[in-house]
């Protein structure tokens, strides 16, 4: 994995291997049932273009064609506080296990394309930002595929939004904002702010398999 220290890499391993044993315990998710469950969603995610203020301003994250299992690990790290944004803890924090798989499997259920295998050539600077962070190691050789659908597909996604939450995993012993993850906040802070965004800028122009599909009430 690159430049990447050998207890990262390690890490890495050991919890795919651990989130891979553990997805069969999940919830079985209804797509008809999240979408009636979604109304609490849409609002944000299913406006194209949608901008949140907090605690910059950016775009709302594509969530349409990612897996069901990341969007399940994004709202139970919500609910715990593992991820500290206000708005989407207090609403995780009212989902059930599941209300979350319902919510994932109609978000899962968008995806309509793939993207290609492979990314495109970076810059000589992000492809050593990229070797430096072993990114392709956990996210897929195309950032769409990664090696535990419990992970995030990257290729694609809002610069601006991959910017913030690059700089969240840095973020130490605030209440409201930050992202506790041993491996992300590791990789995270061996980057300042302008090569996160150069990382996002790229990330962001890749082939991808994300969307926002707008509802019928922003339509």
């Amino acid at each position: 994995m690159n430049n990447l220290s050998p207890t990262i890499v390690r890490t890495v391993v050991a919890a795919a291997t651990l989130l891979a044993a553990s997805a069969a315990v999940h919830a079985e998710g209804s797509v008809e049932a999240g979408k009636q469950k979604a109304e609490m969603c849409i609002g944000c995610h299913g406006i194209p273009g949608y901008q949140n203020s907090f605690p910059e301003v950016h775009k709302v994250p594509k969530i349409s064609g990612q897996s069901d299992k990341f969007i399940v690990s994004a709202l139970t790290a919500y609910k715990k506080g593992d991820r500290k944004h206000p708005t989407m803890r207090g609403i995780a924090g009212s989902l059930s296990e599941q209300d979350m798989a319902d919510l994932a499997a109609f978000y899962a259920s968008h995806t309509d394309k793939t993207a290609a295998e492979t990314a495109s050539a970076p810059s000589d600077v992000v492809k050593a930002l990229l070797e430096k962070g072993a990114c392709a190691s956990c996210h897929g050789a195309n950032f769409s595929k990664p090696i535990d659908p419990s992970y995030p597909k990257l290729g694609g996604q809002h610069a601006d939004y991959l910017f913030v939450a690059m700089k969240a995993y840095t973020v130490e012993g605030n209440a409201m904002v930050g992202r506790s993850n041993g491996i992300m906040g590791a990789v995270a802070k061996q980057f300042n702010p302008n090569e996160m965004r150069a990382l996002a800028q790229y990330l962001s122009a890749q082939e991808t398999e994300l969307k926002t599909v707008p509802q019928s009430r922003f339509k």
